[in-house]
């Protein structure tokens, strides 16, 4: 990997750029350790707003950012573009697609992939939402959907093209739905005049009894309420078994036919292939960890974000949420650790506990809903809290500009201006 080796220095290998890893990166002091940063990807993404990319919201740069530009303080600091596929924890050693590198002290900070609770037909026709690159996939479905729509003299298939079904009613499945219904009133119509829009559908899909588990009931029945209005079909109790590129099937006999399925109904942790679960002891996809962040077996491994699994906590007995907040604070208490604890061994640190600051999710336009500790907010109140916390949230002044600008426009003028169908090409290779 051309990193060249200090002696002086303790090498923190940290796989992984997203809320977790980026924190720790950012905030390793570089005169105590080498730090390495390894990453699939050479840019950071704000994935909180990939369903705005998705819906035609905002472009892709303007949330994410390059990682090269977001670490400013290079000296002791290389980041490597790679994919991790094997940990050799006897001679401390991570293996990827452009060579091996010894490790002092491993951050595993992965993060999370899209759950399909093992069912394959779901994984193989239905749309994830988990990257950029997912994101701007799900774009070109939807407009391509229209698209497809006006040429076909098919009924059923018409009918098909424009049924949209959202499978999860957490708050990545409440913004799609609420995103989507606004460009069908809005949008659409003005796109595709000869086209019939009121025959568009949109099917929110949540196995539990109410929308918004993670939140109060108060707010679950906002969204709720919120969504009703915007017309979406909402299907409460309903849990989806099966999916084969055409029609939804689910537990209770009711079937919904269509091409677009959107798979929001949860994720898992993103083990690596050559992960060694006998070695590093693994609890539903995530690495269980002890207060401290540490592996259970390893005193110089650690694990922080959603591939973290910490029990030991009474208030999140099933592990913190797999969200932005539990990884961020994560990865500033790893940061503090080892700048200030870690090779002191006269002081002790105090064990992680997660601070539950509140929880938000945006409905449409002038309607949120977000749940703090002592009060809950709704509708116009809620939606300017929402954007604050996302605007502030966004990497760079540049991305900060360009979403706030974009969501103005699209206020004032009820406009969504980014619907391309951009497809990734392909070059033919010549017949040798």
């Amino acid at each position: 990997m051309n990193i060249p080796i200090d002696k002086k220095l303790k090498r923190v290998v940290i796989i992984g750029a997203g809320f977790a890893g980026l924190q720790v990166a950012k905030k390793l002091q570089r005169h105590k350790y080498q730090v390495i940063l390894i990453d699939k990807n050479n840019y950071y993404t704000f994935q909180p707003l990939l369903y705005q990319v998705a819906t035609s919201g905002l472009e892709p740069d303007s949330i994410a950012h390059s990682i090269r530009t977001i670490i400013t303080q290079t000296k002791n600091f290389f980041f490597r573009l790679a994919n991790v596929y094997y940990i050799n924890t006897k001679n401390n050693q991570i293996y990827t697609n452009v060579g091996h590198l010894k490790y002092d002290y491993l951050i595993i900070a992965v993060g999370s992939v899209t759950n399909y609770f093992g069912n394959k037909n779901i994984e193989y026709f239905s749309l994830p939402m988990k990257s950029i690159p997912e994101a701007l996939h799900l774009r070109n479905t939807i407009l391509q959907s229209f698209e497809y729509a006006l040429l076909t003299n098919n009924e059923k298939d018409k009918e098909r093209l424009m049924n949209f079904v959202i499978v999860g009613g957490g708050p990545t499945g409440v913004e799609l739905a609420g995103a989507l219904a606004e460009m069908k009133k809005y949008v659409l119509p003005y796109d595709y005049p000869d086209l019939d829009i009121q025959k568009m559908n949109i099917h929110l899909l949540q196995a539990s009894p109410r929308l918004l588990d993670g939140m109060s009931q108060y707010s679950a029945q906002q969204a709720f309420n919120n969504l009703k209005d915007l017309g979406v079909k909402i299907w409460i109790n309903c849990l989806v078994k099966d999916y084969d590129g055409k029609v939804v099937c689910t537990a209770t006999g009711q079937n919904i036919e269509s091409f677009n399925v959107i798979w929001a109904a949860g994720v898992k942790g993103a083990l690596m292939k050559g992960f060694l679960k006998e070695e590093i002891e693994i609890k539903g996809e995530r690495i269980l960890v002890n207060n401290y962040l540490r592996t259970l077996n390893y005193h110089n491994i650690f694990a922080i974000g959603d591939i973290a699994y910490m029990v030991s906590n009474k208030h999140y007995p099933n592990g913190h949420p797999m969200t932005a907040s539990p990884a961020i604070q994560q990865g500033n208490y790893i940061a503090n650790y080892f700048n200030n604890f870690l090779l002191e061994k006269h002081k002790i640190i105090k064990p992680f506990i997660y601070k539950n600051f509140g929880s938000m999710a945006t409905i449409g336009r002038n309607k949120a809903v977000c749940d703090f500790h002592s009060f809950k907010l709704k509708g116009f109140v809620a939606w300017i809290v929402w954007m604050s916390v996302h605007l502030f949230s966004l990497v760079g002044f540049r991305n900060r500009v360009i979403a706030l600008m974009n969501w103005i426009i699209q206020y004032f003028q009820y406009h969504k201006s980014v619907r391309l169908i951009i497809k990734p090409f392909n070059r033919k290779k010549k017949k040798s």
